[in-house]
């Protein structure tokens, strides 16, 4: 017998009529537990009714995501599920329609410049934007931009997509949309407008400083743990509720969301659904970046090695807990700006408290893919700044080589790992020579930059390497918190 608390609730508010304000690129379990969810929370306030919002997916994996919301007339279950393995369901009714590009491009751009169209928004995750992590400036060898070089095609990028929607917006004489990012990103506004300005200055470098000054990209700060959505949830929602969603998704109780007030037609009164909104983003995504998302590498890949495939027995383990929280507070604490209203060591505590909740089944494979995009967001700027600050830098940079140990693709008992990488045909084989080159993976500067060329930061990254490859990933993880003979 279940006797975990099971809560339900159907939208409070009528859904015909609501009008689109809002298209979104990258419907998946994240906006669907956050920005779409937020969206809700007014709709059943009876506020926002012109704010409603418009999915639209790009890439071929989009195509089931528009078959389940057509299908569901935009609606699904959102699933809050508690430590103690209570569930707490709403069915979201803020999606009032999709499209899928490669379907009908038109489609696509007439929605984009439509007048009711006034923020555009994304989670398009880390490596979208095609900035090389390194530098800061666009790639543009990247896939995320490289399809917008190409001469005499159609949209195939978001950026493209957006870019040809304010050119004819403006050939209108109508207010640019405000696009704003919702990626794990610092300075994902900036980012933002990088790739954007990036896109355009192709078009015509007047048109992209007509972007410049007058398309506004707002920073913010978004945090919910929202795993990929497991193959028994469809079942479990249709076992408790009685309800057939062939896509629900499974998330956390705590949601944050941290939103730089820059918008140049409106937005939805959003600080009235526990949305912060400041003037400025960057302590709080500092501090989200550096602590939850950094920490979420710190575990992934030493978990993985370590024989753990699900989050929160990791995270229960008490040699991980200790060493998250001395990474986070000898480390990242030092590199972050003061946060207001937040007890940054109740902050570190609580993360842990999080990445432990057994409900949720996030798996170490889900923080172990995209490292590339990651690692160089999360973790490298704590070790510079570090470094510059003459500071402690062992966690960090065992973060790093747990990375490339892992991405040498072979597990401590010889098993193959699938490593999921954007990059993986790059630093894969650079991975596989490091025990007789111990900074061959550094050595690809689009990532690292100069690391490589830092002897403090080099001999910590190596020794825990050489740890790795001779005693295993918890034995050095145990003598790095001085627990064994010291690594060297």
């Amino acid at each position: 017998m279940d006797v975990t608390q099971t809560t339900f609730s159907q939208p409070p508010y009528d859904r015909r009529g609501l009008s689109t304000g809002i298209v979104h690129f990258g419907v998946g379990g994240f906006h669907r537990a956050h920005q779409a969810m937020y969206v809700d929370r007014l709709l059943g306030r009876g506020g926002a009714r012109e704010w409603g919002i418009c999915g639209v997916g790009v890439l071929p994996g989009d195509r089931r995501m528009r078959d389940v919301l057509t299908a569901q007339d935009g609606e699904y279950t959102l699933s809050a599920i508690g430590p103690d393995g209570g569930w707490d369901t709403r069915t979201i009714g803020s999606i009032v329609e999709y499209l899928y590009a490669p379907d009908d491009p038109e489609a696509v751009l007439a929605k984009l410049a439509d007048p009711g169209t006034r923020i555009v928004s994304l989670t398009i995750t880390e490596g979208g934007y095609g900035v090389a992590p390194a530098t800061g400036e666009v790639d543009a060898d990247h896939p995320a931009l490289a399809a917008d070089a190409a001469p005499n095609t159609g949209p195939t990028t978001v950026f493209d997509y957006i870019v040809e929607s304010l050119a004819r917006r403006r050939a209108r004489g109508l207010v640019p949309f405000t696009v704003m990012s919702c990626d794990n990103v610092q300075g994902n506004g900036e980012v933002a407008r990088t790739a954007v300005a990036s896109v355009a200055r192709r078009r015509a470098p007047e048109f992209a400083d007509w972007i410049a000054a007058h398309v506004c990209f707002p920073n913010s700060m978004v945090d919910r743990i929202t795993p990929v959505t497991p193959p028994e949830a469809e079942a479990e929602v249709l076992r408790r509720y009685g309800i057939r969603d062939r896509w629900p998704v499974l998330t956390e109780p705590f949601t944050q969301w941290v939103l730089e007030d820059s918008f140049s037609l409106g937005r939805p009164a959003f600080e009235e659904v526990g949305v912060q909104i400041v003037d400025d983003v960057a302590p709080y995504e500092l501090m989200k970046l550096r602590l939850l998302n950094a920490s979420h590498q710190g575990l992934a890949y030493f978990a993985y090695l370590c024989g753990y495939r699900l989050v929160d027995e990791a995270a229960r383990d008490p040699l991980f807990e200790r060493f998250l929280l001395r990474y986070m507070r000898s480390e990242a604490a030092p590199t972050l700006r003061p946060v207001p209203g937040v007890d940054l060591d109740r902050y570190q505590r609580t993360l842990i408290e999080r990445f432990a909740n057994p409900a949720i089944g996030d798996t170490v494979a889900r923080l172990c893919a995209e490292s590339s995009d990651r690692i160089p967001k999360f973790v490298l700027p704590v070790v510079r700044e570090r470094l510059a600050a003459d500071g402690e830098i062992d966690c960090a940079a065992a973060i790093v080589a747990s990375w490339a140990r892992y991405a040498e693709g072979v597990d401590e008992q010889g098993a193959p790992i699938e490593v999921v990488d954007p990059l993986r045909d790059r630093l894969m084989p650079l991975a596989r020579r490091q025990r007789e080159d111990p900074t061959a993976f550094l050595t690809d500067r689009t990532v690292f930059g100069d690391l490589v060329d830092q002897p403090r930061f080099v001999a910590a990254y190596t020794a825990v390497l050489k740890s790795l490859h001779t005693r295993g990933a918890r034995a050095t993880l145990s003598d790095l918190l001085g627990d064994g003979p010291r690594l060297e």
